[in-house]
Order: C-alpha cells, then sequence, then structure tokens
C-alpha cells in the first residue's frame, strides 16, 4: 500500500528488489493501491496503480515469488469510488490484476470486504468461478468475521484469511484461533500500527514492549512484528514500507525468537 506514497517511483522498484534479495516470498497488494499523486514516470511508461510497479521491478517472477491481491473497493464504472458488487464487476478487478502484473493467472485474490454485516457468498462465488477457470489460483479473504469464513468455505477453498491483528489489537482472536484449526493462514494487517491502523504506528511505545526490544537489541515495532509470528505457525505477516531501511529492519524481525517469559509480558499488553 506504501509503493505508491513517495512521488519518486525508483524507490519503490528499489524496495521491491530488495525485499526478494532479502529472501521475501510473498508480496501483498490490491487492485485499489495507487498513486493519490496520479500518474508515476517509472522510464519505461506510466504507472499509477503499486500493482504495476510490481511488474517493472520483480517481473519476470521468480517461481518461488507468491504475489497476493485483493479486489472489492475501487473505482467502479460511474467514476466514484465503491465496493464491487456484482460478478462483472469482480471480474473487471480480476482482469485488471491480470493486466498491470502482466500475468495469465493470479496467485491469491483476496476478496477485501466493507460492509461487514453483509453475506459474501454471492461475491465470493463469483471469484469461485474465475478460479474455475484458470484466473486464480487460491482465494482468500480480508476483513471478515468467522460467519462470512464459513459461507466462503461452503463454495471454495480458502486460502489465507487477512484481518487487522496486533498485540494490542486483538479483536481477532476467534479468527486467529479459527484459522489455526482449519489449516487457513492467517495474515495480520496492522501488526505494527496497532491501534493506530491507518494511520501508522506511533513513536511512543507501551513500556512493556521498549524492555522487551531493550533485551533483544531491537525496536518496538521488530517485536511487535516477532509477536505476531509467534502466534502459530499458519501466522504470517506483511507491514508494508516504502522505505530499504524499514524493510531490512522487518525482515530482520524474523529471527527475534522471543522467550516464554517476553511472550507473557507482552500477552498482558492492551489498548
Amino acid at each position: 500500500m506504501r509503493l505508491t506514497v513517495d512521488p519518486d517511483p525508483h524507490v519503490a522498484v528499489r524496495v521491491l528488489r530488495r525485499a526478494v534479495d532479502l529472501g521475501v516470498e510473498h508480496v501483498d497488494t490490491a487492485a485499489f493501491y495507487f498513486s493519490p499523486g496520479g500518474i508515476l514516470d517509472v522510464g519505461d511508461g506510466p504507472a499509477r496503480y503499486a500493482t504495476e510497479l510490481i511488474r517493472r521491478a520483480l517481473s519476470p517472477y521468480g517461481e518461488r515469488l507468491l504475489i497476493a491481491t485483493k479486489v472489492g473497493p475501487g473505482i467502479l464504472a460511474d467514476g466514484r469510488w465503491g465496493e464491487a458488487r456484482t460478478a462483472g464487476e469482480l471480474r473487471k478487478q480480476v482482469e485488471e490484476n491480470l493486466r498491470r502484473l502482466g500475468v495469465e493467472r493470479l496467485d491469491l485474490v483476496n476478496l477485501r470486504v466493507f460492509r461487514s454485516a453483509d453475506s459474501i457468498a454471492e461475491r465470493f462465488a463469483a471469484l469461485a468461478d474465475m478460479r474455475a477457470e484458470g484466473l486464480i489460483r487460491h482465494l482468500g479473504l480480508s476483513a471478515v468475521r468467522v460467519e462470512q469464513l464459513d459461507e466462503a468455505l461452503a463454495i471454495a477453498p480458502v486460502a489465507c484469511v487477512q484481518n487487522s491483528y496486533a498485540l494490542d489489537l486483538r479483536h481477532n482472536d476467534e479468527m486467529l484461533r479459527v484459522c489455526g484449526e482449519r489449516g487457513i493462514a492467517f495474515v495480520p494487517f496492522f501488526a505494527i500500527a496497532g491501534p493506530g491502523k491507518e494511520s501508522g504506528a506511533s513513536a511512543e511505545q507501551n513500556a512493556v514492549i521498549e524492555a522487551v526490544a531493550a533485551r533483544h537489541g531491537a525496536t518496538a515495532h521488530q517485536v511487535r512484528l516477532a509477536w505476531t509470528l509467534h502466534q502459530g505457525e499458519h501466522v504470517l505477516a506483511i507491514p508494508g514500507t516504502g522505505s530499504e531501511r524499514h524493510l531490512a529492519e522487518n525482515v530482520a524481525a524474523g529471527a527475534i525468537r522471543l522467550t516464554e517469559s517476553d511472550l507473557s509480558e507482552l500477552f498482558a499488553v492492551r489498548p
């Protein structure tokens, strides 16, 4: 999401290539991540979307690289920002992803849900049809409730669930547990930002987090990521960044091994 923030698109290209150099094999994007400032000049043609930057930086893609994207929100046919609700609107977004990423099949497509009370059966069935056509390899869900996961599972396999979750943002404890029991990857966002959500991570961190970080010679943000990864073998993390320095710090967090004492202290952290 942050790849399109910097007005210099070459920064995003460097971050993406460096990520792969560091061993990253899972890149998360969305049909609706685009530059708020308009068209980006990448030197070999215009780009506005993060998916286009990913293609410029990483295509042809390595065999082990999985690119996950999301559909649902976006600019609709009438030019307004909204949520794709019909099979036709979702197909358009899938086709845009295929074209902008430069692939014939998408590795993983997550249905991003905004209206949490809605049934998702019709929309997920439309994506399942596209999976049967060979346009999509795996299906996932984003920002959903357990009841909606159940709806989807009755239609087609669900590879992952992306919901907000952090050590001080634990309203998805049940989803974390359910995904683990069902063999579904749980991929939390806001692991670093926590309650700050879209506003980003706060410079001031809980004293307990800071103390654990000091013991490991790490930053508080790295401890947040490490805690997330300690929540189960089925848990991944997708910390967004447009900075090479932050990228390196985020990747390094995967090597932090928290002790039982650390985890006990961190478990007590609440908003």
